[in-house]
């Protein structure tokens, strides 16, 4: 009886063996697979870390990019408006010079013709009428120069309201 002990713990030994080389191998085989794993997740992260550095660096030539085409509006929309402003001021002062040669124009006109028609009313009426004509003449020629200054100025003033 003693030898059937003997057989059966040398199979049950050798079992034993096949169980814990299985055992291995099934061990070596998983560090293998998850060493894979942790290779191919390490590959995939610095694909990524990289894609991540020209997309920043894509960004910021972007960024430069645009300010610099920003300070290039600025500049440019300045020297326009520089040269606007400076065009409207010389229209508005040579439309200031003809509005008050205009202005000179008219008062000589109106002087003249107050001028002519006092001696042209002293003529036709009587001496004692030649007094109300000339308090009379002077009146009218003011109310005219005035309010075509007054107009020609408002004119002045509307056109250099809308710079």
């Amino acid at each position: 009886m003693a030898t059937r002990k003997s057989t059966k713990k040398s199979e049950l030994a050798t079992a034993g063996a096949h169980l814990g080389a299985a055992a291995k191998e099934v061990g070596t085989a998983v560090s293998h697979k998850i060493s894979g794993l942790v290779k191919s997740a390490e590959k995939q992260l610095e694909q990524a870390k990289a894609q991540l550095s020209k997309a920043v660096a894509s960004a910021e030539k972007s960024v430069k990019a645009a300010e610099k085409q920003l300070e290039a509006t600025k500049r440019s929309t300045s020297k326009r408006l520089a040269a606007l402003q400076v065009g409207a001021e010389r229209k508005a002062k040579a439309l200031q010079k003809a509005i008050e040669k205009e202005a000179a124009a008219l008062k000589k006109a109106a002087v003249k013709q107050v001028k002519t028609a006092a001696p042209k009313k002293a003529a036709v009426k009587a001496p004692v009428a030649k007094k109300a004509a000339v308090k009379q003449a002077p009146k009218p020629a003011a109310k005219k120069a005035a309010p075509k200054k007054v107009a020609t100025k408002k004119v002045a003033a509307k056109k250099v309201a809308p710079k």
